[in-house]
């Protein structure tokens, strides 16, 4: 069964930064593509980001275009979300998901096979 971990949340000002990464310890995440999903309170859960197995598909949702960054260090068995020019809006829960498929990635959450516990990111003055 694997197991997802997500870190790198935290309390940020409005503009700033933050790197969320997603782990696996004791698995590989080679086989997986992963996707980011966030939910602020009150509000459905929303697709953020994704990557394919190879790092050779990325989507970024329009909500954070140009703003949000997805890579993966397959050697490292981490995936990456890098937040930047966060905003209030960006304030929710993030999880990271994993799907066993051979290529691309889709950020479907009920596609995919396993889900972290979430990691929270508040953006706040």
């Amino acid at each position: 069964q694997l197991q997802l971990v997500e870190s790198g949340g935290g309390l940020v000002q409005p503009g700033g930064s933050l790197r969320l990464s997603c782990a696996a310890p004791g698995f590989t995440l080679d086989y997986y593509a992963i996707g980011w999903f966030r939910q602020a309170p009150g509000k459905e859960r929303e697709g953020v980001s994704c990557i394919s197995r190879s790092a050779g598909t990325t989507y970024i949702a329009d909500s954070v275009k140009g703003r949000f960054t997805i890579s993966r260090d397959n050697a490292k068995n981490t995936v990456y979300l890098q937040m930047n020019s966060l905003k209030p809006e960006d304030t929710a829960i993030y999880y990271c998901a994993a799907e066993r498929i051979v290529g691309g990635c889709r950020l479907r959450a009920n596609a995919m096979d396993y889900w972290g516990k979430g990691t929270l990111v508040t953006v706040s003055s």
